[in-house]
């Protein structure tokens, strides 16, 4: 079996998005620091090396802060797609808030509800909402 997760990156920021991350999806969130693998040196040992959350819906999302001496790499999106319109609002809302909404979900010529945000730590996601 072969599993594809979300790798996201931040610029030291790591650690509030994937706490809200877990307030938004629920979820266990594990993190661990540089300073916990012997990084404690460096210019971030604060800094996340590798986080994971396990949401209550059964899916996994993985990030780390940038590693000392780069930045984070923004390309790309995160889609999140089903029939549950009502939790799926939901998180739309909740991810966009301090963020902006590049489309709003609405209806779309597919036939299905579709919207895309970025939220406040510039991650950009696609929230797609079938047979409604």
């Amino acid at each position: 079996m072969a599993v594809l997760n979300p790798y996201l990156t931040f610029d030291g920021n790591a650690r509030e998005a994937m706490e809200t991350y877990r307030d938004i999806f629920g979820g266990t969130l594990e993190a661990n620091e540089f300073s916990d693998f012997g990084g404690g040196d460096g210019p971030a040992p604060e800094g996340i090396m590798h986080a994971r959350l396990e949401t209550d819906d059964g899916f996994t999302l993985m990030a780390s802060d940038a590693a000392p001496g780069t930045t984070a790499d923004a390309n790309g999106w995160v889609s999140i797609s089903g029939d549950e319109a009502d939790r799926l609002r939901g998180w739309f809302a909740r991810l966009s808030d301090g963020g902006e909404v590049i489309m709003p979900l609405e209806k779309q010529v597919w036939g299905d509800e579709f919207g895309q945000c970025r939220d406040r730590f510039g991650i950009a996601w696609m929230v797609n909402i079938s047979g409604v």
